[in-house]
């Protein structure tokens, strides 16, 4: 159900892109509770000179940076999860990137049940198709 899109500053590094994605899709699954074979994460990478904060380039800065957003269906996690969420990520980003600039950004977005799905169907028809599936 996840996707999860992460962008990091440097450049374009597959098996740094790898090791991020199993640390993002493992705290997604410990943070999170969500399942690990429905969980998407891409990566890409903006060179330093490319992104700016304050009209700064990082390259100028000196630092790294990070902006990963996550969609999730909307009502399944509480408030708590989704802060823990926040701090979990980042504190892993910044411990497996180095140093990196305060204002790296972890969005959590809540889509709609009925507006959001896989396999061709939405989220709410599988929780309602798998309730009455339970009920039988």
């Amino acid at each position: 159900m996840p996707i999860i899109n992460l962008k990091v500053s440097g450049e374009e590094d597959a098996a740094l892109a790898k090791e991020l994605a199993v640390i993002i899709s493992g705290l997604t699954k410990k943070v999170l509770n969500k399942k690990p074979e429905v969980t998407v994460v891409t990566v890409s990478f903006v060179p330093d000179n490319f992104w700016f904060i304050n009209s700064e380039s990082l390259e100028d800065l000196q630092t790294k940076s990070f902006h990963l957003t996550i969609k999730i269906s909307d009502s399944t996690n509480l408030k708590n999860d989704k802060a823990n969420y926040i701090d979990a990520v980042h504190e892993a980003l910044a411990l497996r990137l180095g140093g990196i600039h305060p204002v790296s950004y972890t969005a959590i977005e809540e889509m709609k049940a009925d507006a959001y799905g896989y396999e061709g169907l939405t989220i709410e028809y599988k929780l309602i198709h798998n309730r009455i599936k339970l009920e039988k």
